[in-house]
């Protein structure tokens, strides 16, 4: 994407019909490998960096913002959010790790070596995913939009519509920058968006129902598909779900037929 599409887009340029309704292609996924992940881990933001994941939980006071082993899932590293905040989203960028939180309109921005404080920032609306594309922070709020933060300030420098079938389409958490598209979980489905960061247009689907066995699931406790982490260098696709027991390496397939027409709940136009 060039630097001024998302802002270009406010300013009113019109997608084309085709655009909009072509038609959507879905995948399914081959399991790769699995890894331990902590059942007690309410996974909000998730990303993978030079061999380790690192993980923002959710959730008053049981969030934290961890460094973990891919391998073992062992905690590296933790910090524990003040019991008034609910963390969300993370992201990396240069030397600092910028942290989310819920519905308190606060974020953090950490040192990502240490994993120390370094200062606090403010946004308006709900915090929810974060990813980065080399040039902007992207962050979801939850809406169908999706905002492009300065890295260096945080302040906001423009929105983009997410639309499927040409209807905006909301619930966008956990967000991941995939080989030039923007990958979002849609909250409360089994679903993944790809996302065309150019016109907001979902140009994929991704299906992981099934992907943890009913076996594994705990009444009460395991919760919903969230999290998304790529290996750019090794072209690994990680996911898991808020206390899963485990997170997979997933390789994607295409499936055959067309896309189910509202596998999710798009607003109304």
């Amino acid at each position: 994407m060039t630097a001024l599409r998302p802002i270009a887009l406010l300013l009113g340029l019109s997608l084309t019909p085709c655009a909009l309704y072509a038609a959507v292609p879905v995948y399914g996924y081959q399991i790769v490998h699995s890894y331990p992940h902590d059942t007690h881990a309410f996974t909000e933001g998730l990303f993978y960096l030079n061999g380790d994941l690192y993980e923002s939980t959710g959730l008053n006071g049981q969030s934290e913002l961890r460094r973990e082993r891919l391998t073992t899932g062992q905690v590296l590293q933790r910090i524990a959010l003040p019991e008034r905040y609910f963390g969300e989203g993370i992201v990396n960028w240069g030397s600092r790790l910028i942290q989310l939180t819920w519905r308190a309109g606060t974020g953090f921005v950490y040192d990502l070596a240490s994993l120390q404080l370094q200062r606090q920032f403010t946004y308006d609306g709900e915090g929810w995913g974060l990813t980065q594309n080399g040039r902007w922070i992207i962050m979801s709020d939850g809406t169908p939009e999706l905002r492009f933060l300065d890295p260096q300030t945080l302040a906001e420098a423009g929105r983009l519509q997410v639309t499927y079938q040409g209807r905006p389409l909301r619930n966008l958490n956990e967000l991941e920058w995939v080989r030039g598209e923007i990958y979002a979980n849609i909250w409360q489905t089994d679903w993944i968006a790809r996302i065309d960061p150019d016109s907001g247009a979902v140009v994929g689907l991704i299906d992981l129902s099934g992907l943890l066995p009913p076996g594994e699931r705990v009444a009460g406790q395991t919760d919903v598909l969230n999290g998304i982490a790529y290996d750019a260098q090794g072209n690994r696709l990680f996911v898991t779900g808020k206390d899963w027991p485990r997170l997979f390496q997933i390789r994607l397939q295409r499936k055959a037929g067309a896309a189910p027409l509202a596998p999710f709940a798009p607003v109304a136009p």
